[in-house]
């Protein structure tokens, strides 16, 4: 890519997915369109050269991809419900949590879906507080 205005995110997205070509762009591919099932009002970013990021009223995850394994880092994991125990890397941080999945594993889709849009709900609830700037009552 050549950094034509045509290279949006989501074509960058499709391009990384392509460029692959094995297990991880077929993983990030389904992860992604589980997002926008979850979120129809996903927002899709390329950050950080080359990292694909879907928001909503502020970062919902990443999907790195390495070799081992396809990587979605939620920006806010830490402070979000996970009953399915999807997450099970950077676990020790205070702030994000992050799926790893590697080949040949399966996602729980609805687990994910519901981490979504917990993370969605998260983001929203938070932008919405900051804008009502109310003082705590005692």
């Amino acid at each position: 890519m050549d950094g034509k205005a045509e290279d949006s995110p989501s074509r960058l997205i499709d391009a990384r997915i392509e460029e692959l070509g094995d297990w991880r762009g077929e993983t990030l591919a389904r992860v992604r369109s589980l997002i926008r099932e979850a979120d129809p009002e996903v927002v899709e970013e390329w950050k950080w050269r080359g990292v694909p990021v879907w928001s909503h009223a502020g970062i919902i995850c990443t999907g790195e991809t390495y070799k081992q394994v396809v990587k979605l880092t939620f920006a806010k994991g830490a402070s979000l419900e996970d009953p399915a125990s999807l997450f099970n890397s950077s676990l020790e941080g205070n702030t994000r949590r992050a799926i790893d999945i590697r080949e040949g594993e399966t996602i729980d889709e609805e687990a994910l879906k519901l981490l979504i849009r917990a993370a969605v709900a998260l983001n929203t609830s938070a932008k919405a507080v900051r804008s009502q700037k109310k003082p705590k009552s005692a």
